[in-house]
């Protein structure tokens, strides 16, 4: 659902991101031979907005985000905002929006920055002008199933990133060819590594965590895997709640001893997984109210928007 305003910021190359604005939300004109178009120069941030009982609006941990972007910019050949530019950038944006934000539990401000190669290029390299946009929308469940358990299948044909290539960031190419698991039933699809098809990566739109016993463990980030900012922080919240969490090379057959899976990522934010297909074998796991995906989604949820003790120094309160 558009809202009212975007923000637009933009720069030459081998130049420094001035000044952006607040405009009107609407169209935006580009070059047919635009970098973004013809050769996907392009990455996108995804965080939220929540609105507090006392009407006061949080963000999560906005500079990790600006991190991320400032780190896939460079492997996509781009100039990024500063920190404090991206930061800035997010926090009017959600001033100018703040009417969309949904009350406490209703729903929070999905905030979508984009940065793109704008300026015009025939040939196979860097364009000369880039944009810096952020536009939002209110958002509730990610998946229609609402807080329904997810049903995933592995896919043992297509993968989604390479050793050396741009898994690790979040390049708008990455999530252009992801197959159709809705069209075949499932909430998503879970890819396998590139190389030996046998160790798992990561879910199509979020990252993925197993739980045997007292043991929580998620795939390693080697470069083909996005570090997500949720991901991180559920790892920072499980530790300090005591359990013992691993990041390493998972087998898929790993999948098939599990008590718990749940994925993990900004629009999802924590989703218990109720079984996963592989090789026409389903396996389903637990997701009652005690399973520890729920536990941990409160935690997060409740620091997200206030209501538990944010004592990581996480969320950003915008006056």
């Amino acid at each position: 659902m558009p809202t009212d305003y975007m923000y637009v910021m933009k720069c030459s190359e081998n130049d420094r991101y001035k000044e952006g604005k607040i405009s009107r939300y609407g169209n935006i004109e580009l070059s047919p031979s635009a970098g973004v178009l013809n050769y996907g120069q392009g990455l996108f941030e995804g965080l939220k907005a929540y609105r507090k009982e006392s009407g006061g609006l949080l963000l999560f941990r906005p500079d990790q985000n600006a991190m991320r972007m400032k780190f896939g910019a460079e492997r996509m050949c781009m100039p990024a905002p500063s920190v404090d530019q991206f930061i800035d950038a997010v926090k009017q944006i959600t001033v100018a929006n703040k009417r969309w934000v949904p009350p406490p539990g209703k729903g929070s401000l999905y905030i979508r920055p984009l940065l793109m190669g704008s300026g015009p290029i025939l040939g196979l390299a860097p364009a000369p002008e880039y944009m810096f946009l952020i536009y939002a929308s209110p958002v509730r469940n990610y998946f229609k199933e609402g807080s329904a358990p997810l049903n995933l299948y592995v896919d043992d044909e297509y993968d989604r990133a390479s050793r050396g290539g741009a898994g690790g960031v979040k390049t708008i190419t990455n999530y252009a060819p992801v197959s159709n698991a809705k069209g075949r039933g499932f909430s998503d699809v879970l890819y396998l590594d590139s190389m030996n098809k046998k160790y798992l990566e990561e879910v199509s739109s979020c990252n993925i965590f197993l739980v045997k016993d007292k043991v929580i463990s998620t795939p390693a980030t080697n470069g083909t895997i996005l570090s997500g900012v949720t991901r991180k922080s559920i790892i920072e919240i499980a530790r300090d709640l005591g359990y013992q969490v691993e990041e390493r090379a998972i087998p898929v057959e790993e999948l098939m001893y599990a008590d718990e899976v749940f994925c993990t990522g900004t629009a999802v934010v924590v989703a218990p997984v109720g079984s996963i297909t592989y090789k026409d074998k389903k396996v389903e796991f637990r997701t009652d109210a005690e399973a520890l995906s729920r536990k941990l989604y409160n935690t997060l949820v409740g620091i997200q928007m206030g209501v538990i003790e944010d004592k990581f120094g996480w969320t950003v309160e915008i006056e």
